[in-house]
C-alpha cells in the first residue's frame, strides 16, 4: 500500500512540475525571439517593459494614455470612440519598413475597435489612416463595425473597409490572437491564429478598383497610392486594447 501510495506521490509532483515548466517556457515565449528566429534576422519591436523605439504618431512622446502592463502595451480605453483619449493617440515605431514579416499578438476588450498599421506616413494635421493599410482588430461580438462595411470587411483580421478575412477565426475579445502581415514588393498577406486569411497586391488595376468602391478615396483621393515604405502604428480608437510579441523579419 504504502509502495502504490509513493508511485502515486511521485507521478502527482512529476506531473505538477511537468505542468509548471510548460507554463515557465510558454510564459518565457512572451516578448521573445526563438532560436530559429534569431538566426533568421527577426528583431523585437517591443521588450515587454519598456516603451523604447514607441511614441505618438506626430509626436515625440510616448503618450500617458498608453502604458507598459504585464508584458503588454496598453491603451487605457476613454470609451470616445474615434475620437480617441485625450492624452493618447496612435503609436508608431519609430522606423520605416519596406518588405518585411511582422509578427504581432493582440487581445481586445468587450466591445473594443483598434487597429495595426503598416506603410503609413506621417502628414502633420492628418490621421494615420488616410495614408495606411490597416488589419483590423475589433471585437466581432459586440462592436456594430462587424456588421458594416461588405462581406464582413470590417471585421477582425480583415484589410479594413476592402477585403474580409476568410477564414474568419478570430478569438473572444479578452483572448490572445495571433497576427502576422507580409509585405513584399507590393504583395501583402494577412495571418490570423496561424492560418492565412487574405493576400492582395498594391498598386496592381485591381487594387485601384478595390479602393475606388471603399470610402476611402472620400477622405483621400490618392489613398490607393500606398508608400513603398512607411511606419509600423497601433490604433487608439477610445477601447482598451494590449499588444506583445512584437517581431519582425526584414526582407
Amino acid at each position: 500500500m504504502k509502495s502504490t501510495l509513493l508511485v502515486l506521490f511521485v507521478s502527482v509532483l512529476f506531473a505538477l512540475s511537468s505542468s509548471a515548466a510548460s507554463q515557465n517556457k510558454e510564459k518565457a515565449a512572451i516578448n521573445t525571439l526563438t532560436e530559429k528566429e534569431s538566426k533568421s534576422g527577426w528583431i523585437l519591436l517591443f521588450d515587454g517593459k519598456t516603451s523604447n523605439g514607441w511614441r505618438g504618431y506626430n509626436k515625440t512622446n510616448f503618450p500617458s494614455d498608453w502604458n507598459i502592463e504585464d508584458g503588454a502595451i496598453h491603451l487605457k480605453g476613454s470609451g470616445n470612440g474615434e475620437a480617441g483619449s485625450v492624452n493618447g493617440g496612435d503609436l508608431v515605431y519609430g522606423k520605416k519598413f519596406a518588405n518585411f514579416h511582422l509578427k504581432i499578438e493582440w487581445k481586445i476588450s468587450e466591445g473594443g475597435n483598434s487597429g495595426i498599421f503598416y506603410l503609413a506616413q506621417e502628414i502633420p494635421g492628418k490621421e494615420i489612416w488616410r495614408t495606411a493599410p490597416e488589419f483590423q482588430v475589433l471585437d466581432n461580438d459586440r462592436h456594430p463595425d462587424a456588421m458594416l462595411g461588405k462581406d464582413g470587411n470590417r471585421q477582425a483580421g480583415s484589410l479594413y473597409d476592402l477585403l474580409p478575412a476568410n477564414p474568419q477565426n478570430t478569438k473572444p475579445a479578452g483572448e490572445w490572437n495571433s497576427a502576422e502581415i507580409l509585405s513584399y514588393q507590393g504583395t501583402i498577406i494577412h495571418f490570423q491564429n496561424g492560418e492565412k486569411i487574405l493576400e492582395y497586391h498594391l498598386w496592381t488595376p485591381e487594387w485601384n478598383a478595390l479602393v475606388a468602391g471603399s470610402k476611402f478615396p472620400t477622405y483621400n483621393p490618392d489613398w490607393a497610392k500606398v508608400a513603398k515604405e512607411g511606419f509600423i502604428g497601433l490604433q487608439d480608437h477610445g477601447n482598451d486594447v494590449w499588444y506583445r510579441s512584437i517581431k519582425i523579419q526584414v526582407k
